[in-house]
């Protein structure tokens, strides 16, 4: 299973953003990386840099790889509506991504970890595929065994009150993925319409 594994705090660097993890490093150096730091003459970014940045920024936020973020976009484009609302659409959709937004994992690369190791369910079967596209109604839980282990109800916080498509239920540990979120409703700092001119191209 393909995943980034590299350096974190550089690439919260890179964007200016912690998009990996806390971002923690950002409030000591928030200058990109790079020989000179912050005395390095940067030259004025071209069009098509700003957008493969717009691209690679939403491919770190989600945990998703050249080719695989390539198809997605790909089946965001043969959708109906607009392109870009719909890439973001499907990286939300995501099991991994909505058991984050759930709240039962403090980051997306711990939630994929859950996943894999067969931890949660989907509609009573075990799903292992972090890229599980859920649907409207479909319901998240932990297996039986899973809800007993307490390094995971330790991981468990509480849902952002700002996610209104998913629903958590904190009694019996499950959650449901009501609807697909509308753009506006998506915290992420991404500029879509960017990744799709630079797809364009």
């Amino acid at each position: 299973m393909a995943r980034y594994t590299g350096p974190k705090n550089r690439i919260c660097r890179i964007f200016g953003e912690p998009i990996l993890g806390s971002g923690k490093s950002l409030g000591k150096n928030s200058n990109p990386p790079g020989q000179h730091g912050p005395t390095r003459k940067r030259k004025t970014a071209s069009e098509y840099a700003v957008q493969l940045k717009e691209k690679q920024k939403a491919k770190y936020t989600y945990g998703l790889l050249e080719k695989q973020f390539a198809n997605t976009y790909v089946e965001a484009a043969r959708m109906k509506g607009a392109t870009g609302e719909n890439l973001i659409k499907l990286l939300e959709a995501r099991l991994d991504n909505t058991v984050y937004r759930l709240g039962i994992a403090p980051t997306r690369p711990a939630a994929r970890q859950l996943v894999s190791h067969k931890h949660l369910m989907v509609n009573g079967e075990v799903v292992n595929i972090p890229s599980f596209s859920l649907k409207p109604g479909d319901v998240i839980e932990l297996k039986p065994k899973s809800k007993a282990n307490n390094v995971i109800i330790a991981m468990i916080g509480s849902k952002n009150n700002r996610i209104n498509w998913v629903e958590w239920n904190e009694k019996d540990m499950k959650g449901t993925y009501l609807t697909h979120p509308e753009r506006e409703s998506v915290p992420e700092n991404i500029k879509e319409q960017l990744i799709v001119e630079l797809y364009s191209k």
